[in-house]
């Protein structure tokens, strides 16, 4: 009789108990990243089926599954998403189609047969409970109905492979921006950083900002945690200035590296869906008097519910010595974190962010900022800003003022 062959792949949810041994044993955490290996099976070549034989290189982009390419803005990109994760499935799909008898006994069920204690599956469960990134304490989630995986490629089935160019954060146009406060004279602690000539700057300017990220390592620690690259650059451009041969007032650089983690945990109603930890760097790429720059280590808790995300994210500033330092009492100003609200309703998106220094009285400072996008015509979108407060941008993290702009969104949160 002809030896039957199989492939056989490791899911984690299937050995689900093997996870829970060595996670009653020791932490919650620790065990999350112990990963069972499977039996190999050996295959004859003869028997290997021909479509297998003429499966083509691996493209750039790899998306776990069709859903996963929701996320993708752009059609032709979104299309040919498309076309490689169908393509995949079905050499899947064929090469490993199991045979119609004699169901497979692995060793991994002889093992769980002899191991099998109710009371120690009981008390892993009760541990394994705890676990935010256990994703049995929540239903699965789909990547057309979480704003968070969308985004950030959380699930599994969301997964779109490495070095893919994505938004990583709102991509716009404001060609009117108003300020109720122009800052012609910046200052700072450090006297290196006192300007002597004030600028000649008007009320209407136009603002821009750039951002891209990329996942530079998926799956840092076994099958948790992707490693995201980002780039974001905001632009004042006095545009209008004539007199002042129309300067740039202002450019912010931000580069910053984040690790995120999928989390599947309810709190008061919400889903956590995020954990993450960023460093950022900021600086304005001028020279003295007018150099300002800070250096941050961030911590990222996402939650939602329905269309709703709110993103947590306190943070550390790295300070420098007072004598280097362009901004030592910048986190009086700008805060010492922010919170982030977006809804989207009707193509419609809504987002706030809050920032504060924890401070009260004369000393509590801050700001708050308003986006509003909303179509116009075809793929055509509006966009609305309104900031008030403390840091619109590095020159001016400790010049309070209003800012009013109007223009077009290229790119939304979500």
């Amino acid at each position: 009789m002809m030896q039957r062959q199989f492939f056989t792949q490791s899911r984690p949810h299937q050995y689900r108990w093997l996870l829970m041994l060595p996670l009653s044993l020791s932490s919650v955490f620790s065990s999350s990243y112990v990963i069972a290996s499977t039996t190999s099976t050996t295959i004859e070549a003869s028997q290997i089926d021909s479509t297998a034989a003429d499966v083509q290189p691996e493209k750039v982009m790899t998306p776990a599954t069709p859903q996963a390419c929701l996320a993708l803005d752009g059609s032709a990109e979104r299309l040919s998403c498309y076309d490689t994760a169908l393509g995949r499935q079905a050499l899947q799909a064929s090469d490993t189609k199991p045979a119609a008898t004699e169901p497979e006994i692995s060793t991994i069920d002889t093992l769980k047969a002899a191991t099998a204690a109710p009371d120690l599956e009981s008390a892993a469960d009760l541990l394994s409970s705890l676990n935010p990134f256990n994703a049995k304490n929540s239903p699965p989630i789909h990547p057309d109905l979480s704003l968070l995986d969308r985004r950030w490629e959380l699930s599994e089935q969301s997964k779109l492979g490495r070095f893919n160019i994505r938004a990583n954060r709102p991509v716009y146009l404001l060609p009117a921006m108003y300020t109720s406060r122009t800052n012609d004279l910046p200052t700072s602690p450090n006297p290196l950083n006192q300007s002597q000539t004030a600028q000649e700057l008007q009320h209407v300017e136009t603002k821009f900002q750039l951002s891209l990220k990329t996942k530079a390592v998926e799956g840092v620690f076994g099958q948790h945690g992707d490693l995201w690259i980002g780039y974001t650059q905001v632009s004042r451009w006095q545009v209008y200035n004539d007199a002042a041969s129309r300067p740039f007032r202002e450019t912010n650089y931000e580069p910053e590296a984040s690790l995120i983690f999928n989390t599947n945990y309810q709190l008061f109603g919400w889903q956590g869906r995020l954990l993450g930890l960023s460093i950022n760097h900021q600086s304005n790429g001028r020279a003295l008097p007018l150099s300002r720059s800070w250096n941050r280590a961030i911590l990222n808790v996402g939650l939602e519910k329905n269309n709703w995300v709110v993103m947590l994210r306190p943070w550390y500033h790295f300070s420098e010595e007072t004598d280097r330092d362009d901004n030592a009492d910048i986190e009086d100003f700008t805060g010492k974190g922010e919170v982030q609200i977006v809804h989207k309703r009707n193509q419609h998106e809504y987002a706030l962010l809050l920032r504060h220094n924890l401070e009260s009285g004369n000393k509590s400072k801050g700001a708050l900022q308003f986006d509003w996008t909303f179509p116009v015509k075809g793929s055509l979108r509006g966009h609305v800003q309104v900031f008030d407060g403390y840091g619109e941008s590095l020159i001016d993290y400790n010049h309070r003022a209003t800012y009013v702009g109007l223009g077009i969104s290229l790119n939304n949160w979500y």
